[in-house]
């Protein structure tokens, strides 16, 4: 298994659009494959890539199989769905057995066999297949946002450059509209072309899908002057993008059928927006909580009093207790970040650092003053202060 997390689509062999149904038959075909069952007379090392592909493909199906689960996957990518990431390799085989029994019990029970499961017409072409769905191609965007605007969501509008739907065929790629076909001539109706190669280990066999019909079987009579028979066209297309609360530096959103229009008017592709965060003059974003540095002068500090925080919604005031040191840490509760569309739960906290400003220029009369002060018992550090300090200090280089 390689180390880098593959996409849960890709897993399982099946398109972005794909149906529940096209899911679970994917599923099924890949449980019956690495199943342990299947594994007799394998070496250790085949049944361990085995076992790893037979869990990497239930986690798949855990998360496309559940609509809510699927939305968040292909908005936010593997951020969306934290909370199946990486179980099931930890998971036990029993344990996957009971979490998807129904699965297990269609495949295995009733005395069923492997050789005698059949999945229809649903996993590829070839001839008697299923017509081919084309996909538009995918397409990338970066937005730069505010922290505030990553607080509140925002929506933005791109005028984006695109393969667009043909305005004069509608995507038919036919001249008069009616779509009227004819058999291809290339491959004769199969949608794929067969070539044969010798080699050293004899007469090979290469299929592929046909490159004048694309996979259709058939071709368009009378094209359409404008698009030539294909039914996009390049355009310019304004998107609007709902950009929802929370999003973070580096997440990409996905918007799906906003990208490439495909051919012969099949699944147009989607858009992925990459989210580039400003720098904030006040604050630094650690998760959900904002952190922001605080400055008050000695006689606060000494003192006490109240200073102003800023939030992402105004001023707040923050007591400062009397003696407060440097370092000390406050927090405002219910201030920073919220959660991505209910992925976890409230906002999170403003974490206030302070620091005392120490002049670097006096008045003589100040300067008297703190003279006086030195002497005084009240102005030494006492040794719970001193081991305090230590600490703190101690912290920074753990």
């Amino acid at each position: 298994m390689a180390d880098q997390k593959r996409d849960y689509y890709d897993v399982l062999g099946v398109s972005k659009t794909a149906t529940e149904q096209e899911i679970k038959a994917a599923y099924k075909k890949m449980a019956i494959k690495y199943h342990p069952d299947r594994q007799t007379g394998k070496s250790d090392a085949e049944k361990q890539e085995a076992e790893a592909k037979f869990k990497e493909a239930a986690e798949a199906y855990d998360v496309l199989h559940d609509p809510q689960k699927r939305q968040r996957y292909d908005q936010f990518g593997f951020a969306g769905v934290g909370g199946a990431e990486g179980n099931y390799q930890n998971m036990s085989m029993d344990d996957i057995f009971s979490q998807f029994g129904d699965i297990f019990s269609d495949l295995f029970g009733g005395g069923a066999s492997f050789g005698g499961f059949g999945f229809g017409g649903g996993f590829g072409g070839g001839r008697g297949g299923r017509k081919p769905q084309h996909r538009g191609g995918d397409l990338r965007l970066k937005v730069r946002l505010t922290l505030k605007e990553c607080a509140t969501g925002v929506t933005k509008k791109f005028k984006v450059r695109k393969k667009v739907t043909c305005s004069h065929c509608h995507g038919s790629g036919s001249e008069n509209g009616s779509g009227d076909t004819q058999q291809c001539s290339t491959c004769h109706g199969s949608g794929y072309v067969i070539r044969s190669q010798r080699s050293i280990l004899g007469m090979m066999q290469t299929q592929s899908v046909c490159p004048d019909c694309q996979g259709e079987g058939t071709i368009i009579k009378n094209k359409c002057h404008l698009c030539g028979g294909t039914g996009i066209t390049s355009g310019d297309e304004v998107v609007e993008v709902n950009i929802p609360a929370g999003v973070a530096d580096g997440m990409v959103l996905n918007v799906p059928g906003k990208g490439d229009a495909a051919i012969h008017g099949g699944v147009p592709g989607d858009i992925q927006v990459f989210i580039e965060v400003e720098h904030d003059k006040n604050f630094v974003r650690h998760d959900n909580d904002l952190l922001y540095n605080l400055i008050i002068d000695v006689p606060t500090a000494i003192l006490g009093g109240s200073v102003d925080v800023p939030t992402l919604d105004g001023k707040v005031k923050v007591k400062i207790d009397p003696g407060t040191q440097p370092g000390k840490v406050l927090r405002i509760r219910g201030k920073g970040m919220p959660a991505v569309q209910g992925y976890g739960y409230g906002n999170g906290d403003i974490i206030v650092n302070v620091n005392v400003y120490i002049p670097e220029t006096l008045t003589r009369d100040e300067r008297e003053a703190l003279e006086r002060m030195r002497n005084s018992d009240s102005f030494k550090p006492s040794q719970s202060a001193k081991t305090g300090f230590f600490n703190r200090f101690k912290q920074m280089f753990d």
